[in-house]
């Protein structure tokens, strides 16, 4: 079986896992063009997948996608699905025209996010923007597509991967204080890896109560990049207060992992990886960086923290998700 590191690019994995691509279904969130999302689609089209389904706030980022996909395969079904993530009633919405268009779903890749948003700012629901985002609505959408997942899971398992970030290391989740006291303990690091740890222990919740039913998931650290846009509005100074906020929560230094920069292909590798490598099932609840399987740290994988986080995700979404 093939075996990568963090110089492996999205084309090496699809071409090594493409039997784990044709005749399948991907849903994947956040993919305006450019970001990790939109490349992981347009590779993915090079294998033959049999649809490729975008849920994304922005339609006229994602037909570039689109188009795109059909340029290199006409064949393959591609459709888009208008959802903002930061909005339950508009997730509601798209989940039922994802189900109507996608009765199965092999794997989901939930790769939409925000960070280090300079204002404390609310959503809908009046919950903190990056961590609606960036979690609760990718919690709530994926429990309400799990009819799709749970149909390929009993045929030959589904997947859903999230895509989290170092940035979890910045931050714990605060669950006496998630939402900053109404803006008076927040910082937008802060902020962000509350949110990234939101992603694994998501991961771990999820994996822990549908694996008995072929649905596992992981969490990937896909690496650093520029053309992805996604810190296009932060400065070097911005960026300067990663550690100094990391040392405040946790007592510890933040440390960029090589390589420091990756490519616009080595970016999409690890998610790759964890969405097609037949390996990772069986692996899973697991946290990938550099395209390989990493332990996170305790506060991302703990039991207590990893439940405590699905019920209140719950709370916030008004739903509870029993299996």
């Amino acid at each position: 079986m093939a075996v990568f590191d963090g110089a492996a690019t999205g084309e090496q994995v699809v071409e090594a896992f493409a039997s784990q691509v044709k005749g399948r279904t991907f849903v994947i969130t956040g993919a305006g063009k450019p970001s990790i999302g939109s490349q992981i689609a347009t590779l993915l089209a090079s294998a033959s997948p049999a649809h490729i389904l975008i849920a994304s706030r922005t339609a006229s980022k994602v037909d570039a996608a689109l188009d795109d996909i059909k340029q290199i395969d006409p064949s393959i079904k591609t459709t888009f699905v208008q959802v903002d993530l930061s909005d339950h009633d508009s997730v509601r919405h798209a989940a039922k025209e994802i189900l109507a268009a996608a009765p199965k779903i092999d794997v989901l890749i939930n790769s939409a996010g925000v960070m280090a948003l300079k204002e404390y700012t609310l959503d809908k629901q009046g919950i903190e923007l990056q961590l609606s985002s960036n979690h609760v609505g990718h919690f709530l959408l994926t429990n309400l597509l799990m009819p799709a997942l749970l149909a390929a899971g009993a045929d030959n398992g589904a997947r859903v991967v999230n895509l989290t970030s170092s940035g979890y290391l910045i931050s714990p989740f605060r669950f006496d204080d998630w939402n900053y006291s109404a803006g008076a303990t927040y910082d937008p690091w802060t902020g962000y890896g509350q949110s990234k740890t939101a992603n694994v222990l998501f991961a771990f919740g999820l994996t822990k109560r549908l694996q008995h039913r072929g649905v596992t998931s992981t969490a990937t650290h896909p690496g650093y990049n520029h053309e992805t846009r996604l810190g296009s509005h932060l400065t070097g100074e911005d960026y300067g207060a990663i550690s100094p906020t990391m040392k405040r929560n946790t007592g510890k230094e933040f440390v960029f992992e090589e390589p420091r920069f990756k490519s616009f292909s080595q970016i999409t590798a690890t998610t790759l990886v964890a969405a097609l490598d037949p390996d990772i099932p069986a692996r899973s609840p697991a946290f990938l960086q550099n395209s390989r399987v990493m332990e996170p740290e305790a506060h991302a994988r703990d039991a207590e923290s990893v439940d405590k986080l699905w019920k209140l995700s719950e709370e916030l979404v008004g739903q509870e998700f029993r299996y």
